[in-house]
């Protein structure tokens, strides 16, 4: 059944009022005025085809729920408002969260012309209460890690890519640059499944410990059609939990220990054993020579290389095993804040790695799945086009690529019926 102009107005309304925008504000968006934005939400003036279009993008709605018979009554992005009321009036936020489901039905889309299916069904949900303290958000978040590594069968080995994780129990993962409060977010709505971003402009290393807290987010905070993860948030305990999970399903307990040993350390002062046999026991002890079992700023260099983490979670996560005491975090932190820890990887011929020249995986995956979509006349060269400009993919290497794969002659008739198309 087809929607009338006054009931779209009712619902332009109050997709706007969900994003606490005014209607100056919405205005010089669309490029109309003020009082054009009022007579549209009156139903007294008629929306075309591209300004729906630029309301959906400007509101983070599918253009569909405006002109279905049964619109969604709520969607990941008001609810997050809901959770987060201070972030609605952040502009630099609010234009992150948009593009971001943008971006999202942008690949939910690709996917869906090219017959590719995304099946959560293997991810897991814990049911656990909200943590009511620190110490208990901590305590969940360790456990979770834990029980997640013996569900997925990885042990306590490193693991090689997070985000490959993610993908492969079917959740949606995009890197983009976000404001630098913003280390990542989760979102999880009909129309976009589940979509896990990391911040493009931190360091990869940082971008890994995102993915691995937002994976906490995905299996404990879908239900709310997800979570914002921000630096000025890191004392709620939602986000002390993320942050524990993160650092336990990274490093594992066990595994840090058993690298620890390797490297001769990690033993008591004084170690003791009593040998029974039936007629009684014999006692025996060792101490291990002075100050052997002591950690260095090297082991700390090659336990960050082994688990894929920076120095400083390395560090904090030796301190909170107690494999190292507190003076001896303070002063391997000391060192590591005077460059010593980079001095030390290059002598190990480790490297500080570019972080920028980083391989960025999603752009690749996004592309690979336009061009793919262009080849089978899917889209046109021109949405081709904006698909690539949204990863910050320049014509001129677009074109070339076309040219080079022979897909420049592709049939530019075709039109794709996606939102912002």
């Amino acid at each position: 059944m087809a929607v009338t102009q006054l009931e779209l107005g009712k619902r332009l309304r109050a997709a706007r009022e969900a994003c606490h925008m005014t209607q100056d504000e919405v205005a010089r968006h669309v490029g109309v005025s003020r009082a054009t934005i009022a007579q549209m939400e009156l139903g007294n003036r008629a929306v075309t085809s591209l300004e729906l279009d630029r309301f959906a993008y400007i509101y983070a709605r599918d253009m569909r729920q405006f002109v279905s018979g049964d619109p969604e009554e709520d969607d990941s992005l008001v609810a997050l408002f809901r959770l987060q009321p201070e972030v609605s009036g952040q502009d630099e936020v609010f234009a992150a969260l948009r593009d971001c489901l943008a971006l999202g039905r942008e690949i939910t889309n690709l996917e869906r012309l090219l017959e590719i299916d995304r099946n959560i069904a293997a991810l897991a949900a814990y049911p656990l209460p909200p943590p009511r303290t620190k110490w208990e958000a901590i305590q969940q978040g360790d456990r979770i890690a834990a029980e997640e590594r013996r569900r997925l069968g990885i042990g306590s080995v490193p693991l090689p890519d997070v985000a490959g994780l993610l993908e492969a129990q079917g959740v949606r993962t995009a890197q983009v640059p976000l404001p630098e409060d913003l280390s990542g977010l989760t979102l999880a709505e009909s129309d976009v499944g589940v979509l896990v971003v990391a911040n493009r402009s931190h360091h990869f290393l940082r971008r890994r410990f995102s993915y691995a807290h937002e994976y906490c987010h995905v299996m404990l905070d879908r239900e709310q059609k997800g979570a914002i993860s921000r630096v000025s948030d890191r004392e709620s305990f939602q986000e002390i939990r993320a942050n524990s999970f993160a650092a336990c399903f990274l490093m594992p307990g066990s595994g840090v220990q058993e690298f620890v040993r390797g490297l001769a350390k990690g033993n008591p002062s004084r170690l003791e054993a009593d040998v029974f046999d039936e007629d009684g026991a014999l006692h025996a002890q060792a101490r291990p020579a002075p100050g052997s079992q002591k950690i260095q700023m090297y082991d700390v260099v090659l336990m960050a290389q082994h688990f894929g983490v920076s120095r400083v979670a390395a560090l904090y996560r030796l301190k909170n095993l107690k494999l190292i005491a507190d003076s001896e975090f303070e002063a391997l932190k000391a060192q590591e804040e005077r460059g010593v820890g980079a001095e030390v990887a290059q002598l190990l011929g480790l490297p500080e790695p570019d972080h920028k020249q980083a391989r960025n995986e999603f752009r690749h995956r996004f592309l690979a799945l336009g061009l793919e979509a262009l080849r089978r006349g899917e889209i046109t060269r021109r949405k081709l086009g904006e698909l690539a400009a949204g990863v910050d993919v320049a014509a001129e290497e677009l074109d070339s690529v076309l040219a080079e794969s022979g897909l420049e002659e592709q049939d530019d008739a075709i039109d794709l019926l996606l939102p912002g198309d």
